[in-house]
């Protein structure tokens, strides 16, 4: 054998080491430090506090703490366009949701795509979405306030939190699953929206549970439906839209982790065995409850059902959104 060969053959035989090496290394000892997860939104809340409920039970199994950092702004690209320039080696983890994941690739000019910059890890939960109105609303269940929306074409005025926000795009689905016509109000957050249904001032909202349920059980505002194939547990008197009459209004809010794009498989397979341990955990599923969260089956919480879910959102809301004519303010 040629001196040359021989020294290619040793310089190869080198390059193998180095790479086999550390992927040794990831299966014995990770995670060696403690794991930044990277919340897109500021403290305190929904996507925060369920991210904080989960990395602290995912702590006892990775045997490292799982560090919150708020990186809010730009309605979640920063924070999630952060994660995508991350290095990809294991210690940063990423909280998002439908809007960050799904809704803002279609509405933003990003600087990464958010279905090919990231390693899904684990789909944690949703919370579905209630059709309530204002309680002086003529109609008294979801047949009755389609059919008034159609006697006031154009006249419904229905609060939001802002163009592309869950409310608003709830409503744009039911506006074109009922061939109705609204007004869409935007306003600076569910608070401010509330008070106004609550006040008769507005009609209508597409709302998260954790927002309109405490005024549904006071009665200061009427629920229709909630927007999902089964009944809340922690609503369980509210119908589904299946069984209210507009079968198919599937709307909801959920939340997974995601990686940087080349986080090496056996560290994403360490990461989801740590978020499906807190999803089966009695006390992180009761917090979630609370919450009005609803955990998706065992079978759904793998890397590729959420690769699969996630590309499925993308191709039922982009069109929607181009339809509607939804561009960032």
């Amino acid at each position: 054998m040629s001196i040359s060969r021989r020294r290619l053959l040793h310089l190869t035989a080198s390059a193998t080491a180095l790479v086999t090496v550390p992927r040794v290394a990831w299966g014995q000892g990770y995670p060696t430090k403690p794991i930044a997860m990277i919340v897109p939104y500021a403290a305190g809340g929904p996507t925060d506090v369920i991210g904080r409920i989960v990395a602290e039970h995912m702590r006892a199994s990775l045997g490292q703490p799982i560090v919150i950092e708020n990186v809010g702004g730009a309605q979640g690209n920063i924070g999630v366009g952060r994660v995508a320039r991350a290095a990809s080696d294991g210690y940063t983890l990423s909280i998002g949701d439908w809007s960050t994941h799904v809704v803002n690739g279609a509405i933003y000019a990003l600087s990464y795509d958010v279905l090919r910059d990231f390693e899904p890890v684990a789909l944690l939960v949703s919370n579905p979405y209630l059709v309530v109105a204002r309680k002086t609303m003529p109609a008294n269940d979801l047949k009755g306030l389609i059919a008034w929306l159609k006697a006031n074409p154009g006249n419904a005025l229905v609060g939001t939190s802002g163009v592309g926000s869950p409310p608003h795009l709830g409503g744009v689905l039911l506006q074109n699953a009922t061939a109705t016509r609204m007004q869409f109000v935007p306003y600076r957050g569910g608070g401010p929206y509330m008070q106004d249904l609550v006040a008769g001032q507005i009609d209508m909202v597409i709302d998260n549970p954790a927002n309109a349920l405490p005024q549904v059980r006071a009665g200061t505002i009427k629920a229709f439906a909630v927007t999902a194939k089964g009944r809340m547990a922690a609503a369980p008197d509210i119908p589904t839209v299946d069984e209210a009459g507009l079968p198919g209004l599937y709307f909801s809010n959920w939340k997974a982790l995601w990686m940087p794009k080349g986080t090496p498989k056996d560290v994403i397979g360490k990461l989801n065995g740590a978020a499906v341990a807190a999803l089966a955990d009695k006390t992180v599923r009761a917090r979630l409850a609370d919450l009005g969260q609803e955990i998706y089956p065992r079978d759904q919480q793998t890397p590729e059902a959420l690769a699969v879910y996630q590309k499925a959102e993308i191709e039922k809301w982009s069109p929607i959104i181009k339809a509607a004519n939804i561009k960032a303010e």
